[in-house]
């Protein structure tokens, strides 16, 4: 880091560089490179991810929508039919009462849909974090930059009472000069 980093951080964050951790640093870096901090972190997370990763979010997407249940429960509902009334009257029903192929069949489901949007849940939870962490950034960013902003305008309000004081002074001077002439 240059002394411009070194400064405002001891400035700004009151801490010396050697105390800062990666988002101070980054954001310190950014400051003095007069660069902008913000960025699209669902974005970032997306150039991460796998296809794996890609499938998971989809197969959950899938999973937890209401056409999967509607469809998912028309379904069942039409091999409990097929499998009671229609294929049982002509003695063909190849899963009668009580469905035992149809829970086996369920149980699988289960036990492969579970881990895939447990996945997915987790590749979330990454891209919360990865949003987390950009909103800590971009908010100490505009944080830092508006105590910067309150030190310039205190300097340059400084500077102002320091002219009128001055001219004052001038001024009561000149008023002096004037009465003792008088």
């Amino acid at each position: 880091m240059t002394t411009k980093s070194d400064d405002l951080a001891r400035r700004l964050l009151g801490k010396a560089t050697e105390d800062l951790d990666e988002e101070e640093w980054r954001v310190l870096r950014e400051i003095a490179q007069r660069r902008p901090i913000s960025r699209d972190s669902s974005e970032t997370a997306d150039d991460s991810a796998t296809r794996w990763d890609r499938l998971a979010d989809r197969v959950a997407a899938v999973g937890g929508s209401w056409a999967f249940i509607f469809t998912f429960l028309a379904l069942l509902i039409g091999w409990m039919l097929l499998n009671t009334d229609v294929l049982t009257k002509w003695n063909l029903a190849f899963d009668p009462y009580p469905y035992i192929f149809l829970n086996l069949m369920l149980s699988l489901l289960a036990a492969l849909q579970a881990p895939v949007i447990m996945m997915s849940q987790n590749r979330q939870a990454a891209k919360d974090r990865i949003s987390a962490r950009s909103d800590y950034e971009v908010n100490l960013k505009a944080e830092l930059e508006i105590m910067a902003l309150h030190e310039k305008l205190d300097a340059l309000r400084i500077q102002h009472l320091e002219i009128i004081a001055n001219r004052r002074a001038e001024l009561i001077e000149l008023m002096k000069k004037k009465s003792i002439t008088d």
